[in-house]
C-alpha cells in the first residue's frame, strides 16, 4: 500500500514511519520540510524523501502526485509554543497546509486522509471534571484553533466530497528525541536527562497530572484508526489516552529513581505554569475510541519508560 506521511520526519512521524516500514508491505513516502532527517536516517533506503512546505500547494500537489498515496497521514505542522508565538507562520502550515492536503486528495483521489490532531482544541471553560468527544472544543490558542479547523474541514471534506476523513486528538506524548518546549515535555525530559546522567529539575509540582501516551503507541493509534471498519465509526475525531491511571509528576519521578538510581530530578514549579496546568488539564476518557475502533494502548507507565531506556541505549543515533 502506498503511503504518504506528511511531518514523516517529525517525532510522531517518524515513529509511524518505522511502523509501516517493519510491516514491510508498504511503500512509504516521507513529506518534510526541513532537511534534518535524523530520525528515519537509518531507514532512509527504505523511504522516498519529498522536501516541501505544507503552505504552498504546488509542493503538496507535486508530492502527492509522486507518491499515488491510497492514503495520506497528515502529520506535519507547526507545534504549540511555535504557532502561538509566530501565528502567521502557523496559518500558512497549520491551515493553509491542512486544506491544502484536502484538496490535493480531493483532486488527485486520495482515498483516505487522517488527520493529527490535539488536546488543545479544548479550552478552560469545559464542563465536568473529564474531556471526552462530546466536550465542548473552544481553544485558547493559536495551534488549537488551527486543529480544530483541520477538523472541521475534515468533516466537511468527508460530507461534501466522500473523502475517508479521520482524526486523532493528542494528549501529551512521551518519548526519546522530544527537542521542542510544551507543557507536557517534562515526561520526556525527565527521563532523557536522567539516562544521560544530568539533573533535570521539573516545572510542575508533584501533584500535577497530564494524560501521557507513548509514541509508539501514538504510532500504532494512527494505524489503527486508518484501518478501522468505516461503518463502525461515528465520531471520526477522536481522542487517546494512554494507559490508566494517568501518573503525576512525582509519580513518574519514583519510578525514573528506580530504574535510575542516581537520577537527580527535583521539582521548581513555575507559578504561571502550573495555573495553566491545574485549570486546564483535565482527565481524557477515551471510551469512543475504544468502543468504535478498539483503541487499546499497550504501554504503562513503567512498560514504555523501560522502551524509552532501550531505544537511547540501543539507537544513540536516532537521539543526537
Amino acid at each position: 500500500m502506498a503511503i504518504l506521511v506528511t511531518g514523516g520526519t517529525g517525532f510522531i512521524g517518524s515513529a509511524v514511519v518505522r511502523e509501516l516500514l517493519a510491516e514491510g508491505k508498504h511503500e512509504v513516502t516521507v513529506f518534510h520540510v526541513s532537511a534534518a532527517t535524523w530520525r528515519l536516517d537509518d531507514v532512509a533506503d527504505q523511504v522516498t524523501f519529498i522536501q516541501g512546505n505544507l503552505g504552498n500547494i504546488s509542493h503538496v500537489m507535486e508530492a502527492v502526485k509522486r507518491a499515488k498515496p491510497e492514503a495520506i497521514y497528515h502529520l506535519g505542522a507547526m507545534l504549540s509554543v511555535a504557532s502561538d508565538l509566530d501565528p502567521a507562520a502557523a496559518m500558512q502550515a497549520n491551515v493553509n497546509g491542512t486544506f491544502n492536503v484536502f484538496e490535493a486528495a480531493r483532486l488527485l483521489d486520495v482515498p483516505q486522509v487522517l488527520f493529527a490532531s490535539s488536546i488543545g482544541t479544548y479550552g478552560a471553560d469545559v464542563s465536568g471534571d473529564q474531556l471526552d468527544d462530546l466536550s465542548m472544543q473552544r481553544p485558547l490558542s493559536f495551534y488549537g484553533s488551527a486543529k480544530l479547523f483541520g477538523e472541521n474541514m475534515g468533516n466537511f471534506y468527508r460530507n461534501r466530497y466522500g473523502l475517508d476523513y479521520r482524526g486523532i486528538r493528542f494528549p501529551g506524548i512521551a518519548g526519546a528525541g522530544v527537542r521542542t518546549p510544551g507543557a507536557a515535555q517534562f515526561h520526556s525530559w525527565m527521563v532523557e536527562e536522567s539516562a544521560n546522567g544530568r539533573a533535570y529539575v521539573v516545572g510542575a509540582a508533584e501533584h500535577t497530572r497530564v494524560p501521557i501516551v507513548y509514541v509508539k503507541d501514538c504510532a500504532r493509534g494512527v494505524i489503527q484508526l486508518s484501518r478501522a471498519p468505516v461503518e463502525g465509526l461515528k465520531k471520526f475525531n477522536y481522542l487517546i489516552n494512554g494507559v490508566p491511571p494517568t501518573p503525576t509528576a512525582g509519580e513518574l519521578a519514583e519510578t525514573v529513581r528506580a530504574r535510575i538510581s542516581d537520577a537527580q530530578i527535583s521539582f521548581n514549579p513555575d507559578p504561571q505554569r502550573q495555573r495553566f496546568l491545574d485549570e486546564m488539564i483535565k482527565p481524557i476518557d477515551d471510551r469512543f475510541a475504544r468502543d468504535e475502533w478498539g483503541w487499546n494502548p499497550e504501554y504503562d507507565l513503567g512498560q514504555w519508560i523501560d522502551d524509552f531506556l532501550l531505544e537511547l541505549q540501543n539507537h544513540p543515533q536516532r537521539y543526537p
